[in-house]
């Protein structure tokens, strides 16, 4: 049996998504720090998790199912804020509509057995990172004062959560499930 590495997350649309992939060359190339980029743009829902391959058709048929329930709806990309010293990210500017998604969806997964309910969770912050792990505290230091005072705005519709698995160098996406049974 072969585990994989899987993250459930809500991906923006292309044109979107080509605007944070910019900031995180721009990340690379003014400040070394190159990690975000093995990811696409995304909102975590479910931080990575293993699971043995024979689970993943369950796996697809649960986020189907889920995502069937879930109904469309839209926020804001606000300026970037931060997770000293090491993360650099966009704002959601309104949670809210994310809060009740993940949490259902986290249920649903611990109720399935995908996943167990973690013994020390972190509490869910929605964020789309744009420099993380190999953003050294004192580049943090040189790059935060800068981004701090940027702006950036820029509505996400979302309409679908998507399963991307690790292919072991980056993240790849696997599926997608569309709100209200859509594919």
């Amino acid at each position: 049996m072969s585990q994989q590495l899987y993250l459930i997350a809500l991906i923006p649309a292309e044109d979107l998504r080509a605007e944070v992939r910019e900031l995180k060359l721009e990340m690379q190339r003014r400040y070394g720090s190159g990690h975000a980029l093995k990811s696409p743009a995304h909102i975590t829902l479910q931080m990575p998790f293993r699971l043995d391959e024979q689970q993943e058709n369950a796996l697809c048929d649960l986020l189907r199912h889920f995502a069937a329930g879930q109904t469309p709806f839209s926020t804001m990309l606000d300026g970037f804020n931060c997770f000293s010293p090491r993360v650099i990210f966009l704002r959601v500017a309104d949670h809210e509509p994310l809060f009740p998604l993940q949490a259902a969806l986290k249920k649903a997964l611990i109720k399935s057995g995908i996943i167990r309910e973690p013994p020390r969770a972190f509490p869910f912050h929605p964020h789309m990172t744009i420099a993380t792990r190999d953003l050294k505290p004192e580049t943090f230091e040189k790059a935060w004062p800068e981004y701090r005072e940027r702006s950036f705005r820029a509505e996400i519709h979302i309409q679908s959560l998507f399963l991307l698995k690790h292919n072991g160098r980056h993240w790849e996406v696997f599926r997608e499930f569309g709100f209200g049974g859509k594919q």
